[in-house]
């Protein structure tokens, strides 16, 4: 194997460059952030009303997410400008929806992030601080790690919240042994009755939303900057997305094992994973049920610290480009001014969310602005990938295409779900 090297673009030998294996970075970090609590949960509750009859939608979306992220570091890899740098070429417009749109979610999902790590924390140290003095301490952490831009520091740690996060989702599988036959059954695509919305929830849901085009900051983080590492990429990209996909398909087999068989409800939102739990030290013992809340804990932290770094990296971005400064300006890169003045708006502003019962007009915005992200994602990398704006070498061929297509209608049908919910609060 050949592999081509930092900012030169030169070849270089097998032995100068380290097993595939060793290699696997960013993409790591993609799939640590993007499974959180909300993706445990929308599987967990589809397998406890439906069985494995959504199996076939969690593999589908796992594969989705696989070329939208792959369009995404190609597009970084092949021409050497950030994701947002491109969206610009297709039209101010990209930055007047992407500029509210992460502003508003970062304080939102700030204020979700905190508190979704907070709640297995409580469970675990129920005679320990309330869940608000909690949540606070996990921002103050996420900030104190990312302050400086350390990349390397955020791999590793996602390293290991992944490692724990495959011991206890998994393990939490492996107990609630799965049924085979039922499996298999699951894999034929069909749409249980009232399970459209479930469905696409889970299809759509499975790894992510905005962090899917963060990867090309960290693709860039880690170094990887030209043409030819784009093997490497597409190996990262899809080792990520499968080790993204074992983890919710566990959640599904969880579901349907150990909720749906025996007709256990464990909730609503988060607090379903907290039911979960004490469904497991009821089954197998104290000791799994809080084994599986440590593993609930790594899967929302990671989702805090992957998110404080890559989105801030867009922001910082964001606001440089829209500036017309120099792209090597130290202001957008991480470490950076406008990187670290994100990180505060995540941190501090999102902190009085937690005080208020119902931000209604913040999230309101925030769910009709979020709704139709990933259909912007979709819509744009064909814009992207299909024109001069990208080498005739790595530009999208028929199959692409039609992933990407396929991609932007499902997620058009999300949104709108979504965006229905939001505006009417019917859910």
């Amino acid at each position: 194997m050949s592999q081509r090297d930092g900012d030169n673009g030169t070849a270089t030998s097998t032995d100068e460059v380290k097993p595939r294996w060793r290699l696997v970075g960013p993409g790591l970090v993609v799939a640590g952030t993007g499974v959180g609590a909300g993706d445990l949960v929308a599987t967990l509750t589809a397998g406890s009303k439906f069985g494995y009859a959504l199996l076939w939608a969690v593999v589908l979306g796992t594969l989705f997410k696989i070329a939208l992220v792959e369009g995404a570091g190609r597009f970084s890899l092949a021409t050497g400008r950030t994701i947002f740098q491109g969206w610009q070429t297709l039209g101010r417009w990209t930055g007047w929806y992407f500029g509210p749109y992460i502003v508003i979610w970062g304080i939102v999902y700030g204020a979700t992030a905190m508190s979704s790590s907070a709640l297995p924390l409580v469970a675990l140290f129920p005679e320990g601080p309330d869940l608000k003095v909690w949540a606070i301490s996990m921002g103050l952490i996420g900030f104190a790690l990312v302050w400086l831009g350390r990349y390397g520091i955020v791999e590793k740690l996602m390293a290991l919240f992944v490692g724990i996060m495959f011991v206890t989702v998994v393990g939490a599988a492996v107990l609630a042994t799965p049924n085979l036959p039922d499996m298999v059954g699951g894999l034929v695509p069909r749409i249980p009755d009232g399970g459209l919305v479930n469905t696409l929830a889970v299809a759509g849901g499975v790894g992510g939303t905005i962090t899917l085009a963060a990867y090309g900051y960290w693709l860039r983080e880690k170094g990887w900057s030209t043409p030819g590492w784009m093997k490497v990429m597409r190996i990262d990209n899809s080792m990520a997305y499968v080790m993204t996909g074992i983890f919710v398909v566990a959640m599904l087999i969880v579901g349907a094992e150990l909720l749906y068989s025996s007709n256990i409800a464990v909730g609503s939102g988060d607090k379903a994973l907290i039911g979960l739990s004490d469904v497991l030290d009821d089954r197998y013992g104290e000791f799994f049920g809080k084994l599986f809340l440590f593993g609930f804990w790594a899967s929302s932290f990671s989702s805090l610290l992957g998110v404080w770094h890559g989105v801030s990296l867009m922001f910082a971005d964001y606001l440089g480009t829209s500036r017309g400064l120099a792209k090597d300006d130290p202001r957008m890169h991480s470490g950076g001014a406008y990187y670290r003045g994100y990180v505060l708006w995540l941190t501090f502003p999102s902190m009085a969310l937690l005080f208020l019962d119902e931000p209604v007009a913040i999230i309101l915005a925030y769910g009709v602005l979020g709704s139709i992200f990933m259909p912007f994602l979709a819509l744009t990398l064909l814009g992207l990938l299909n024109t001069d704006r990208v080498p005739r070498e790595w530009r999208n061929g028929l199959f692409g295409n039609v992933v990407l297509g396929v991609c932007a209608l499902m997620f058009l049908a999300v949104g709108a779900n979504e965006l229905y919910k939001a505006v009417t609060g019917v859910f």
